[in-house]
């Protein structure tokens, strides 16, 4: 962004993108698996979560402020490691993420089945990733109003949630007619606090980030935020408060009343605490919005993917025609490149044999905590080359508190092969990596131009 938007996104509206982007239908379903590996050491998973969170979106909102650009972190990137690193970190996060994506898409339409369960899966999925498509595609103030209000009930749905736990558990409520499940809790005691050791724990923290992956939308966004020194750093603590807060919250009510035994991995834990208690119609409820959350997450997501294929196009690491603007500054081209990749994403659900699907879903967690290692290595080579501007300095205790997100990070990535299923997602990513890279030398190396300051503004 060159000045700032009198109009632009406000520190609200950027948080509850982040929140929007990052409370997925990966955190409704996936906390039951980190359960089962962490047990009630999940809580300590969820805080570590939380601390990367921060450390990461520190570093990325001391960039924005000290150097506003489009390509966020994979403009960083260029700038700290040159050309080839900003190519391969930029269609990496769009390939990972995408793929991520298609699987969200499908998670929303399997959820949608219980309404259609003659309908068969595909068309649905088809049909969610039109209507995100057509969602993008609208004014920037219009969509931040929209994503505000599907974000706004997936936050609202488990803050009722922890308050019902808390009411369940301190006796305020009773449980409902046919209640066969847990009590007053507390329904850890006696169990081990981390059932399979600190390997439990280190295999859950990929599944973690991938909890909290989507944060990073805030910094894709923030030059269209108005002011945003200002409401960059301000929107960072309360997006971490908010995730923080909400994810302990009810990680601890599931584990105060529910016994981790008790928990399924293929059923939210909250869906069965809620069927276990005697509420089954809000067990349904929760159902839609679960479907909220994946279709929301979706459309913040795309928001972020088309960004960030537009700035790559703009720096000649993408065909020129996706950094074509509509006349109000939305990246059209950019949007509909990455919602054809959502619907080849579900088309190879079909085409491809399972094994072959998970293993390219898999590899989307590496993409993504590769693209938070190089926003705190681009933090961590930018500062010491370049210093501080003063009011820009946001990351405290620097240079150890971002050596202590990188070693958390590259610790998540190593521990990959200990949750089943995400060692060969490993090998994937690295391949991914190393595809990227080569098409890099291939086809685009050159001598670096020149940035100019006539672009457009988006929108």
């Amino acid at each position: 962004m060159h000045g700032t938007h009198s109009a632009g996104l406000s520190s609200w509206q950027l948080v509850m993108l982040a929140l929007g982007t990052v409370v997925g239908g990966s955190f409704f379903l996936g906390t039951a698996v980190v359960l089962h590996n962490a047990g009630p050491g999940a809580l300590l998973a969820f805080a570590f979560g939380g601390i990367v969170t921060y450390l990461v979106l520190t570093a990325l909102s001391e960039l924005t402020v000290s150097r506003p650009t489009h390509g966020s972190f994979r403009a960083y990137a260029a700038m700290a490691f040159g050309p080839m690193a900003s190519f391969v970190v930029g269609w990496l996060y769009w390939a990972g993420l995408v793929l991520a994506l298609s699987s969200e898409g499908i998670a929303s339409a399997m959820f949608a089945r219980l309404w259609f369960p003659a309908v068969p899966v595909w068309p649905i999925a088809l049909a969610v990733i039109i209507a995100v498509t057509l969602l993008n595609l609208m004014d920037v103030r219009a969509f931040a109003v929209v994503e505000s209000a599907m974000a706004a009930v997936k936050l609202v749905a488990i803050a009722a949630f922890i308050l019902l736990g808390v009411a369940l558990a301190t006796g305020l409520m009773a449980p409902g007619a046919g209640a066969g499940g847990p009590g007053t809790g507390p329904a850890f005691a006696g169990q081990p606090f981390l059932p399979r050791g600190v390997a439990g724990l280190a295999g859950s923290m990929l599944l973690v980030l991938f909890s909290y992956a989507g944060f990073e939308t805030l910094g894709l966004a923030a030059p269209e935020a108005k002011d945003p020194a200002r409401t960059v750093p301000r929107a960072v603590i309360w997006t971490v408060i908010g995730l923080v807060t909400l994810y302990v919250g009810a990680v601890g009510v599931v584990l105060y009343l529910l016994p981790v035994g008790a928990i399924e991995e293929e059923v939210s834990p909250m869906v069965s605490l809620l069927r276990l208690t005697g509420y089954p119609a809000l067990a349904a409820g929760l159902n839609l919005v679960v479907m909220t959350a994946s279709i929301s997450t979706m459309l913040a997501a795309m928001y972020g993917l088309s960004r960030m294929i537009y700035s790559l196009a703009e720096e000649g690491q993408a065909p020129a025609f996706l950094k074509q603007l509509t006349p109000p500054g939305i990246p059209r081209n950019a949007i509909l490149l990455s919602s054809a990749g959502m619907t080849v994403g579900v088309v190879l659900s079909y085409v491809l044999p399972a094994t072959v699907y998970v293993l390219l879903v898999s590899s989307a967690g590496f993409a993504l905590l590769f693209s938070y290692l190089m926003i705190l290595l681009s933090q961590l080579v930018l500062r010491n080359r370049e210093g501080c501007r003063p009011g820009a300095c946001a990351m405290p205790g620097f240079p150890w508190s971002t050596w202590v997100g990188i070693l958390l990070l590259v610790g998540a990535i190593a521990g990959m092969p200990l949750v089943p299923g995400q060692g060969p997602g490993l090998v994937a990513g690295i391949g991914l990596l190393l595809f990227f890279a080569l098409a890099y030398m291939l086809f685009i190396r050159r001598p670096e131009h020149n940035e100019t300051d006539d672009r457009v503004p988006l929108k």
